[in-house]
């Protein structure tokens, strides 16, 4: 198996990317290959030209997309599973991953229609894994209603249909990082075993 993970995260002193650390070291305990998009070490751009918004507002398939966003797509390709992991800014992910949906995701690719070139066109991955660090306890989220909003918009739009599985795990509490470290680590641990049992042949 081989995963994708998209990361976005300033920080290599975050708690998050603690958790990216890990989610690496069980991937490679259980055997499975990955690669990073580190968009931040990338200096992703998140913004869309207007160029590229000519292509998708109007839907002209002939304009050349970015040459990062080909690169993304080709990431893409590679993977059985992809892993988004980002901390919860203002009930989203931060801006720079919003704008890896709004230029990746590109029309005729992972949306809309491309009949004359259909090797073009985003394959059904396997497993899609959405895990993200909140500040405030998950039942709090839960409680406000943000928790069920940001599933609404990872798990049901962003991931939507061309994902076979889906799951989002929020590592929630973290303004008291010592006090959950514990069951997020066991919960952390569970996602090399949840993405290899969800792929390839071992789909159910």
């Amino acid at each position: 198996m081989h995963v994708l993970i998209v990361y976005c995260h300033p920080s290599k002193k975050s708690y998050t990317y603690d958790v990216l650390e890990q989610i690496k070291k069980h991937l490679e305990e259980e055997g499975i290959g990955y690669e990073l998009s580190y968009l931040y070490a990338m200096d992703f751009r998140s913004d869309m030209s207007e160029a590229e918004y000519e292509r998708e507002g109007a839907g002209h398939l002939t304009l050349p997309l970015p040459e990062d966003v080909q690169k993304e797509h080709k990431k893409i390709e590679r993977a059985d599973g992809i892993l988004f992991l980002y901390p919860v800014w203002w009930s989203d992910c931060p801006a720079k991953l919003k704008g890896w949906f709004d230029r990746v995701y590109s029309v005729g690719y992972a949306y809309g229609t491309q009949e004359s070139h259909p090797e073009k066109v985003m394959k059904k991955v396997d497993v899609g894994f959405v895990v993200c660090t909140a500040g405030h306890p998950v039942p709090f989220l839960e409680e406000i209603g943000i928790a069920e909003s940001m599933r609404n918009v990872m798990i049901d739009d962003r991931l939507g249909k061309r994902f076979k599985y889906k799951e989002m795990m929020v590592l929630g509490g973290t303004l008291d990082k010592e006090k959950v470290r514990g069951m997020h680590s066991e919960m952390i641990q569970s996602i090399g075993k949840k993405m290899k049992r969800y792929s390839g042949n071992h789909l159910t």
